[in-house]
């Protein structure tokens, strides 16, 4: 089943387990409300800050968007300072630009002259959330199965084999493993695309390459927690009572040794946010990492600026997510 499959199976299947999530966040009761004003309030800080310093840090940054190696005549520089409004004050360009981040209308791109910034949002951003959710399909159903499979073959050679694979995962990057794959896979035999997002076959290797590292980690997180959860007495207790092997692995074992990964969750949907930068350059996907780049180099200081807060938005509400998930799986966790 390709990555491509298991996301839309994961698509269809989110209304279902929103209403499981929701059942569960219920025991919490009240606590919920005060959590997400919490939440809500330092957003709105967290933005503000990253907001001004990314702002003062291009304009600080020696060179500006119309220095690309051409002269321009002075007229001309100035006409273009005015329209994108350059020539005024630095605190009334930082109001004009505050002014545009609750709707993300920063206004036109300085060097994609036909297009908004929201523009270059929305067509970048569903090839980079298609390529986040498959990375992610990667992390969980590679690092899942070979973390319960080292657990439950703790001591056998197969278990020093698949945590020596994990270890050597988790040091490989994934630009690294790109270039290392795409000799077989691309070059010597054509079996996928090299680049581009033209169906589920291109979606493949980057989206492998991408969530592998995590697929690592997450190996490594479950066979800890299974190796602690198999020791409780709660465990001997269902095996006491005649379950199945599989019934004591799946419906008892399983939830509690995926806690480690659901806390781990929220700092590896932002670390699969932040590496899509690099992998949508090795395998030209037109998403909004390519555009972030793009836009630092050619200082670009509307749509960089857009860039920085989309995926500064992305991944403050992803650890909150992740914070109520871990709260829904475990009601002895306190949301705060």
């Amino acid at each position: 089943m390709t990555a491509g499959v298991v996301a839309l199976l994961g698509l269809a299947g989110a209304p279902v387990g929103m209403l499981l999530f929701a059942r569960r966040l219920t025991r919490h009761g009240w606590r919920v409300a005060p959590f997400l004003l919490r939440r809500t309030g330092w957003l709105l800080v967290t933005t503000l800050v990253v907001f001004t310093v990314s702002f003062l840090l291009m304009r600080a940054v020696p060179g500006g968007p119309f220095d690309d190696g051409r002269k321009l005549m002075p007229q001309v520089r100035q006409n273009l300072e005015a329209r994108f409004g350059l020539d005024r004050p630095v605190g009334e360009q930082w109001l004009a630009a505050l002014g545009g981040l609750p709707t993300f209308d920063f206004g036109p791109s300085m060097t994609l002259r036909d297009f908004t910034v929201r523009e270059v949002i929305g067509q970048g951003l569903p090839a980079s959330a298609l390529l986040g959710l498959a990375a992610l399909a990667w992390m969980l159903l590679i690092g899942v199965p070979i973390g319960v499979t080292a657990a439950l073959k703790h001591g056998h050679p197969l278990d020093a084999a698949l945590s020596a694979g994990a270890s050597l995962g988790m040091a490989i990057p994934n630009f690294v493993l790109a270039g290392a794959l795409m000799w077989p896979l691309v070059i010597a035999t054509g079996w996928l695309p090299a680049a581009g997002l033209d169906g589920p076959r291109a979606l493949l290797l980057p989206s492998f390459c991408l969530g592998a590292p995590f697929a690592a980690q997450v190996a490594r997180l479950v066979r800890t927690g299974m190796l602690e959860v198999l020791g409780q007495d709660w465990i001997r207790t269902a095996r006491a009572k005649g379950l199945s092997e599989t019934r004591v692995i799946t419906r008892h074992a399983l939830r509690g040794a995926l806690l480690p990964v659901v806390t781990f969750l929220g700092p590896a949907l932002a670390g699969i946010l932040t590496g899509s930068l690099v992998i949508e350059q090795v395998f030209a996907i037109p998403g909004v990492g390519t555009h972030f780049v793009q836009s630092a180099i050619n200082r670009d200081y509307t749509l960089a600026l857009g860039m920085i807060m989309l995926y500064t938005l992305m991944v403050y509400v992803l650890n909150a997510i992740a914070d109520l998930l871990l709260a829904a799986l475990d009601p002895r966790i306190e949301l705060t």
